[in-house]
């Protein structure tokens, strides 16, 4: 099925069978941490014994100004920087000179406090281009299906509304399999629930009375919508129980990008006995933590300007 094909049977619940090829192979990119030790540890690629890889310890110790800085999120005073980072004003100093030379730092002139400077922020903008959310995200789905043992698949908004455009499924006995490519309905799926959340209403409000008029859902009050769409923001995620297929239940989180916008989600579906669909559950706690990563690897930090900002840090 294409995204352009109607909303005919999208879900269907596959016994135990052999594994389908779900996807192409991806590149998973290491998550950022924290600074390492000046050794370390690459594997070798004839599998033998790992080497150690030596680095300059005085820029991984210089180097904890910057992480600072960036999760304080905003200018700090040389002693408060300099106890964000672990280190001595007098020792910090110098590493912040060498930084300002670079443009890595800047110090404010009136308060003497030191910001990012311009050079970070133009690595920071290359580093977002550089980032494709649904590259990160897919191997990252094929992990959250063994964990979880239900089917995992990544959701894009589409011309048509919410479509799927990537799907790992489990290895467990009885699950359920979704269509790449199907567009989900908006007032019957999480995935729907959760992208007219975020999208603007009189969008959704046009896509759901056309899928409401051909029968593809059922109808919902004005207030009733409203207050579902207001659980979704309030919870971070949307769930869905025995609404488009008797029997198979889902739960949505969002990813953000470093605007706020919502650029996809992670939807967990499976049989309802078999599921479940609470916020404190594994399911909902997995996928969204999973999201938040996603979030804040693209860039996503602060609540965005709208206010539809995501409960999920």
């Amino acid at each position: 099925m294409t995204a352009d094909d109607p909303l005919d049977d999208p879900l269907d619940v596959t016994p135990a069978g052999p594994a389908l090829p779900l996807v192409d192979a991806v590149d998973a990119v290491d998550a950022v941490g924290p600074a390492q030790p000046a050794a370390v540890a690459v594997a070798m690629a004839d599998g033998s014994a790992p080497r150690e890889q030596r680095g300059i310890q005085s820029i991984e110790v210089g180097g904890q100004l910057l992480l600072a800085l960036a999760h304080q999120g905003r200018p700090l005073a040389l002693k408060d920087l300099a106890r964000e980072a672990g280190m001595s004003p007098a020792k910090a100093h110098p590493y912040l000179v060498s930084f300002g030379k670079l443009g890595l730092i800047e110090q404010d002139g009136s308060s003497g406090r030191y910001g990012l400077g311009p050079l970070a922020l133009q690595l920071g903008l290359i580093s977002l281009q550089q980032y494709d959310p649904l590259r990160l995200a897919t191997p990252l789905i094929e992990d959250l299906a063994r964990q979880l043992g239900h089917t995992v698949a990544i959701a894009v908004w589409g011309d048509r509304g919410p479509t799927i455009v990537r799907v790992a499924e489990p290895a467990s006995p009885v699950h359920v399999s979704m269509r790449h490519g199907t567009v989900m309905s908006l007032s019957g799926t999480a995935s729907g629930w959760l992208f007219a959340a975020y999208r603007p209403r009189a969008e959704v409000q046009g896509l759901m009375l056309a899928e409401w008029a051909t029968g593809l859902a059922m109808p919902l009050a004005d207030d009733e919508v409203e207050a579902r769409l207001a659980q979704v923001q309030r919870d971070g995620l949307a769930v869905a129980v025995n609404l488009t297929v008797s029997g198979v239940s889902a739960v949505a989180a969002p990813v953000f990008d470093a605007t706020g916008a919502l650029v996809l989600c992670l939807t967990a579906i499976g049989p309802t006995p078999m599921f479940d669909t609470g916020s404190g559950g594994p399911i909902g706690k997995a996928l969204a933590e999973c999201c938040l990563a996603l979030s804040r690897r693209l860039g996503w930090a602060l609540p965005s300007a709208t206010g539809n900002e995501s409960p999920i840090a």
